[in-house]
């Protein structure tokens, strides 16, 4: 993520000081997570924006039909290739404390290392390669990826968590959103 934000006058959005759209959104998205992350507070100043964004992340949650393991290695993948250290950071945590991502492969992604699950790394190649080719991954990699056990299908899973990362890292960007005291632990540079 860069250092500097390019938005300046835009502020993050208070739920209690919110009203109208932005608090019909701010309501929502404290229903699904029980706090205002400071990324959905930015990206309530445009409420499509963070409309869009829980919209997208809940149905690939709900109806990728990846495990929430390969969830995670999805969205760490897109994260860390757009360079977002806060969705990095959040990523980290759910994958450690709430998605049972194994320590081993969390580490390996973490510090950018070979991943010591051969299908966990064939996904993370994927879906890397799709964000670094916008959406155009070599025919070696799809083989590859087919070959690990998944379907052409999860591919266009992987089209919609691309599509809901660039909306929360590209915001984030935008912000230079500070990570959330919740991921502090896992902040990277």
């Amino acid at each position: 993520m860069s250092a500097a934000p390019y938005i300046h006058q835009l502020k993050p959005i208070s739920h209690a000081s919110a009203e109208g759209l932005q608090k019909t959104i701010l309501d929502t998205a404290l229903k699904q997570v029980g706090f205002i992350p400071n990324m959905y507070a930015n990206m309530a100043n445009a409420p499509a924006v963070l409309s869009t964004y829980l919209h997208g992340y809940g149905l690939f949650r709900s109806e990728s039909g990846l495990t929430p393991t390969e969830q995670e290695v999805v969205f760490l993948a897109v994260s860390q290739t757009n360079g977002c250290t806060y969705c990095t950071a959040a990523h980290s945590m759910i994958a450690d404390k709430m998605s049972g991502v194994p320590a081993p492969v969390l580490q390996a992604i973490r510090q950018q290392q070979p991943i010591p699950d051969a299908k966990l790394a064939a996904l993370f190649a994927t879906t890397t390669e799709m964000v670094k080719s916008l959406g155009q991954p070599s025919p070696a990699t799809v083989k590859a990826f087919l070959e690990a056990g998944y379907q052409e299908r999860d591919l266009l899973y992987i089209v919609l968590a691309v599509s809901v990362k660039v909306l929360s890292n590209y915001s984030n960007h935008a912000f230079a959103t500070p990570v959330d005291e919740r991921f502090s632990a896992y902040k990277v540079d």
